[in-house]
């Protein structure tokens, strides 16, 4: 079993705490596309525009979640989710303002924030490989 220490455990269950709630909307979005094309362009988003933004919210999510939760490349999945999180928050939730949805957000993209510049732990690849090598000599 891979070791890791309290630091790098901390950061982790961090990371996936983080992206639990973009990787709980993916789904969603994907299942009911077209739904969800209909809700972006009722905020007057032109409907030729929205399928391509949510094809790009889509793959933002999936590639994010993976990459902050993985470690590998964490500073691109912080990027990936900002570029989500913030327009996201932008168009949907403060015209009408919803204050509730708008702090809740504000958390979560400061999270990620801490994440951009938490990216000195080793990632679950450097974890795993570590086992096969430690394995490999026994």
């Amino acid at each position: 079993m891979p070791k890791m220490d309290y630091e790098q455990g901390k950061n982790l269950i961090g990371r996936i705490l983080i992206s639990g709630i973009f990787i709980y909307a993916i789904p969603g979005k994907i299942i009911d596309f077209q739904r969800t094309v209909e809700v972006i362009t009722s905020k007057n988003i032109p409907s030729s525009l929205s399928p391509f933004l949510l094809i790009c919210a889509i793959f933002c999510l999936i590639f994010g979640s993976i990459f902050f939760i993985s470690g590998f490349k964490q500073r691109l999945g912080a990027s990936l989710l900002l570029i989500f999180i913030i327009p996201a928050t932008l168009i949907f939730h403060f015209f009408p303002l919803q204050i509730k949805a708008v702090l809740m957000n504000a958390g979560l993209i400061g999270g990620i924030l801490l994440g951009l510049t938490k990216v000195k732990s080793k990632t679950l690849k450097d974890l795993f490989n570590n086992q096969t090598i430690k394995n490999n000599c026994n």
